[in-house]
């Protein structure tokens, strides 16, 4: 029974490190001292006044909590539709559920390299990277657009195979790259750095090392990854090459090649506290949504786990009486998300130095233990053919590319042709934040863009209804 109890708050092993001395003499490797900083996008020159008994870590957390940008993730589908009778998660309980495994992660990463290998690090600002992690799983989604991957998708083709394809000849190579390889995570950067207009300078005035946590593929869309994913656009490139440069982290290409740097060592932690997330919570919500019945889901569940665990899992279930088949599955998503925290620490302690020296490849998942790798790709394969295949999910793909491709097209026929009247009664709707009437082609494109990736699901279903006139506001 101990041993059950132990499992959501397992003290975290802290392996020997004498085989991080081969990295050390023979790599470069970034160093925490200078990857951990609290100076400010956009008051780089206050940064000596700060004194404060909030750390700036912790005020990075608090000003996203109360954006509007982060309310509005609660009217943006995760995975299934909004919610009706069964309320399922939407980017909004997703962000903070990350966020609570994000800070475990980082908190428990800190006490066993501290107390491993870096007891120099003990009483630094390294140890508030449980509060990095935390800020910057909340803000990991703040750029996607409705309606999720098919908004991304909707927005990607309007330029490679729609209207918007005409306009190839009119812009810069590297902004056609951006735009045709249009994605919420170089989005999220721009959201959170990029000057709006009548903003301050340094968009949401964070701290350089959140905002690095959040950039899981750092280059640009000139050198994007194998999945067409980047980190930033043309326009948020310079603000990120000064970050990492102030950071320390390395530089992977050569002078005239498209930039490319390794990741900052906390994206790995953002990035399993999405993955333990989505893949685990998707489950539970097929569950409750009676797309996957409690005996699928519950086998899924305890293979994470040697036949001792399992048996002491059951019988903890039996003796709290537990009967309800919906506790019986958050019970052992709970136990199957704090293993896989552990997991992860494990790997990221064993990994250090190569995630310094940016040679570590792949994610944290990918290299815990074999036996929850293989239940967490279990879990991923079923998650593929039976809920991002399952009607309800394609109603909301299908529907949310129509109104997406829609807005597309409408908007951006306006900025082409500023003058009609229709084109000027649909500017009038934009934000004055988007500089909707730039002289630059580029810059109206990527207002429109701006305009539309920021909208709620609900509040881009309003507007495509409205422009096509099939509602009318009730007067």
């Amino acid at each position: 029974m101990a041993k059950l109890l132990s499992l959501r708050n397992e003290k975290k092993s802290c392996f020997p490190f004498a085989f991080h001395s081969f990295f050390r003499n023979f790599a470069p490797m970034m160093d925490w001292k200078r990857l951990i900083s609290n100076k400010r996008l956009g008051q780089e020159h206050r940064h000596v006044e700060r004194h404060d008994d909030r750390t700036e870590f912790k005020r990075d957390y608090d000003r996203l909590i109360f954006s509007a940008p982060f309310r509005r993730l609660q009217n943006k589908t995760q995975v299934f539709p909004l919610p009706g009778s069964v309320f399922v998660h939407n980017r909004l309980t997703h962000s903070l559920e990350v966020a609570s495994v994000g800070m475990s992660l980082g908190n428990d990463v800190a006490q066993c390299i501290i107390n491993g290998r870096r007891p120099e690090l003990r009483g630094t600002q390294f140890e508030e990277i449980g509060q990095i992690v935390a800020t910057a799983c909340l803000a990991h989604d703040l750029g996607n657009p409705p309606f999720g991957h098919s908004g991304e998708k909707a927005i990607q083709t309007f330029f490679t195979e729609g209207n918007g394809s005409s306009l190839r000849s009119m812009v810069s190579e590297v902004f056609w790259s951006d735009i045709t390889h249009f994605e919420g995570n170089a989005n999220a950067f721009r959201l959170l750095t990029h000057q709006f207009k009548g903003r301050r300078p340094g968009g949401f005035v964070m701290t350089y090392s959140t905002i690095a946590s959040i950039v899981k593929y750092p280059f640009s869309s000139m050198a994007p990854s194998r999945k067409g994913k980047f980190g930033f656009f043309v326009s948020e490139q310079p603000t990120y090459q000064r970050m990492a440069e102030d950071l320390g982290i390395i530089r992977l290409s050569a002078d005239g090649a498209p930039l490319r740097y390794a990741r900052h060592p906390l994206v790995y932690l953002v990035e399993a506290a999405d993955d333990i997330c989505y893949e685990i919570m998707d489950l539970e919500d097929a569950h409750k949504l009676k797309i996957l019945s409690f005996d699928t889901v519950s086998s899924l569940f305890l293979n994470f786990f040697d036949e001792e665990t399992r048996r002491h899992i059951l019988q903890r279930i039996d003796d709290e009486q537990l009967t309800d088949e919906n506790e019986k599955i958050v019970y052992l998503r709970a136990c199957v998300i704090g293993k896989l925290e552990n997991e992860c620490v494990t790997t990221f302690v064993e990994h250090e130095d190569e995630i310094l020296s940016g040679t570590f490849e792949g994610s944290l998942i990918d290299h815990i233990s074999p036996r929850q790798r293989d239940a967490y790709r279990r879990c991923a394969d079923l998650s593929v053919e039976s809920i991002y295949k399952s009607r309800p999910v394609l109603d909301v793909e299908l529907s949310g590319y129509q109104i997406m491709a829609t807005l597309m097209d409408k908007m951006t026929e306006a900025v082409m042709h500023p003058d009609r009247y229709y084109s000027q009664q649909l500017i009038s709707r934009v934000s004055s934040q988007y500089d909707i009437n730039a002289d630059s082609l580029e810059d109206r494109l990527m207002a429109v863009i701006d305009y539309i990736s920021g909208m709620t699901d609900v509040y881009a279903l309003d507007v495509y209804q409205k422009i096509n006139g099939i509602s009318l506001p009730i007067v």
